[in-house]
Order: C-alpha cells, then structure tokens, then sequence
C-alpha cells in the first residue's frame, strides 16, 4: 500500500483555516530518461502500475479540505486530462512559465489565497513514493505551520549515505501546543546541506541528519512575506498587483529549498508566539516523518513502487522483459518493447520508443548529463 488517505475532507487544522494540498507537476523528469520526455512527463506515466504517479499523489491527498494540481504551460493540458480521470477532485492551476520550484509556490501561494482566502498550503511533489502514516504527519506539518508561523518541511530519516539528496541539521525537539502526544514533535532547521560526496553524507547520517524530502507545509501570507527579502521578491510584488506574469519574465530558474528556505533556517527569526504571519523573520521547522518513502526520481529507486524479484530484478513499463543470470537490474520498456539482459548485473537498461539507455544502478542519477548531452546535439527530445 503506498497511500495513507487519513481524515475525510472537510476538516480543518483546528485553527479555523482549511487544509489545501497543493500537488506538483510542472516538472518533465529528466532523470528517467528515456521514459520521461516532454509530452510524456514522469509524474503521468505509470511504469507498469496501472496509475500513474499524478493520479497517487492526487489520492493520498485526500486528507485535505481542497486539492490544487500545479502545471506548467508545458504540462497544463495532461494534467487538466488526468484531473478529469480521477474519483477525487482537484482545480488545475497553470504557472505562466516553468521556472524551478521557487517562483512555482510563490505563484501559486498567491493564487490558491486569492481563490479561497486564508489556508494552510501542503505543498506535494507528485513524483514521490509513500507509505502509510503520511496523512498523519502532513496534518501534523501542518499544525506546526499554524502554531508558529513558520515554513515547514518534512525531514526522513537517512537510511543509506545517499548522496542525491539535501541534508538539514535538525534543532532541538519541540512540540505542538494544540497536540499533547509524543508524536507531535517538531525542530527547528539549524541548517541546510548541498547534495553531498559519499563522505559526508555518512558523517551527516551518523549525525542524526535528516534528508530535505521536498514536501512543504505553510500559510500563503507566510511564504510570501519570506519570499519579499529573497530571488522572489519581483514576483511577490508583481503578484500583489495581479500581474504575475509581469513577474516571471524578471525571474530566473530557482528552487524554493535554495530562495527561500536556506536563507530563513538557521536565522532563529519566527513569528512570535502568537503564530502572526506578519514576523520580521520566518523561521523554518522539519517534522520528522515516520512513513516509508523514496523520491522516484531515478530509475534506481523504482523498486520502492515496484517491488524486486527472487533475483533483486526490477520490471518496469508496459512492454516486457527477460534476464538471465542477472541479478540487481532494472529493465524498463515501453509499449511493444522488449528487453533481455544475460549475466549482467546492477544495470539500468531503459527501452522506449527506440531510444535506449543502459547506465549502471550506481550511477543513475548521471541520467540528467544524457539529457544535456542529447540537447547540444539537437537530439532532444526528437
């Protein structure tokens, strides 16, 4: 089971306002190549499930009062068809153009408070594995968000030296004034880690680390009133006078983890006690999670959505494949496709629409440098 629904609709965080997950998928997954390409986008493809990542994410969104999917001009029309597909509904909204994760939440921090008022956002990656307890620990995340002010994001404990990850130092223990239980507990962010060699990610692991998943909870007010003292701050002032798309042609390519995030953990600032959004400083909190997850991002990872054979083999697409005397691979083919892998073993052999990529498990995450590879030479997406 990869979803935790939790709590029925219509329940709020317990200060009045309610709950709206935001899911995004304006991204084009590159990282999965061949599979994922424009038009062909990871978050709606499902590697051989049934559903795909969007429609998951859609679902274990259900703990929230209101659901909001993002896209991309480039990704607005799949995502509108895939919404219409699904039991549980969502509003599309549309970001005048993809420009990375910061000015994406900016965007859309503005338009879910414009179209609904005072809320706490949740924000969720639509390309990530969960398991159950996720509802739990976003209601949790966003309790926190209520109580203090602050910016929240969710921390997993490391259980591997993984170096495709960011690192954050968490704080001392804290916990919910509203919640009295041990699981209410909660840390300030002292500070952020880069992506790190092999080295340090098992010295940050030892240290009791924890890995950034990616996964936001806020109010509108308070991420946009961080935003004004960072790479944001044109955007924010353009969507206070209702042209956003004014904004995004002064604005560059930036994530929200590197904006915003970074420059407010650490900084001890807050909104006072009283949870006001209107603190001269956002102070940025990590919930620890307690569920199952992996962040689906390369092919190496599939396994956590797909499970492995008797050999350690991972069989993904809609085709089909066949290894002999191999063990640790992921074979990966599209729609009548078919691929056979002889004493091979921890291979990445990926096979869609006749492009094929075959790359070491190890070293997956080296997918992306195809890709710009391909696009110098004109070849992409082709």
């Amino acid at each position: 089971m990869d979803t935790d629904t939790g709590r029925a609709a219509g329940t709020d965080d317990g200060d009045g306002r309610p709950v709206v997950a935001l899911v995004m998928a304006g991204g084009t997954g590159t990282r999965l190549y061949p599979a994922s390409r424009p038009g062909r986008e990871k978050q709606f493809l499902d590697f051989g499930t049934g559903r795909s990542l969007l429609a998951r994410t859609v679902e274990r969104a259900a703990f929230a009062d209101r659901t909001f999917v993002l896209a991309s001009p480039a990704t607005a029309e799949r995502a509108r068809e895939a919404v219409t597909e699904l039991d549980h509904e969502a509003t599309v909204l549309v970001e005048p153009a993809a420009r990375d994760t910061g000015p994406a939440l900016v965007y859309a921090a503005h338009r879910v408070r414009e179209a609904i008022g005072d809320c706490v956002l949740c924000c969720l990656p639509s390309d990530h594995h969960v398991g159950d307890g996720f509802a739990a620990t976003m209601e949790r995340a966003a309790g926190v968000a209520v109580d203090t002010g602050g910016l929240v994001l969710l921390g997993i404990e490391p259980d591997s030296a993984a170096t495709g990850y960011g690192y954050l130092k968490p704080g001392e223990a804290r916990t919910l004034d509203s919640v009295e239980e041990d699981g209410a507990r909660y840390h300030a962010v002292e500070k952020f880690y880069e992506k790190p060699d092999v080295g340090a990610a098992a010295r940050y692991r030892q240290s009791g680390y924890l890995w950034n998943a990616g996964t936001f909870a806020w109010t509108p007010g308070a991420l946009l009133d961080a935003a004004r003292d960072s790479p944001l701050s044109r955007l924010v002032e353009a969507c206070d006078d209702g042209v956003p798309e004014a904004g995004y042609e002064d604005v560059e390519d930036v994530s929200i983890d590197y904006a915003v995030l970074e420059r407010h953990g650490g900084a001890g600032g807050g909104a006072g006690d009283d949870g006001d959004d209107d603190g001269d400083a956002h102070e940025v909190f990590v919930v620890p999670a307690d569920f199952d997850w992996d962040d689906l991002g390369t092919w190496d990872a599939l396994d956590s959505l797909l499970g492995r054979d008797a050999d350690d083999n991972v069989a993904a697409g809609e085709g089909r494949s066949l290894a002999i005397d191999s063990e640790g691979c992921t074979l990966a083919t599209g729609p009548e496709s078919h691929v056979t892998v002889v004493d091979a073993e921890d291979l990445v052999v990926a096979t869609y629409d006749g492009r094929t990529l075959v790359v070491p498990e190890r070293r997956a995450d080296r997918v992306r440098e195809v890709v710009d590879a391909l696009r110098e030479r004109g070849e992409y997406p082709g």
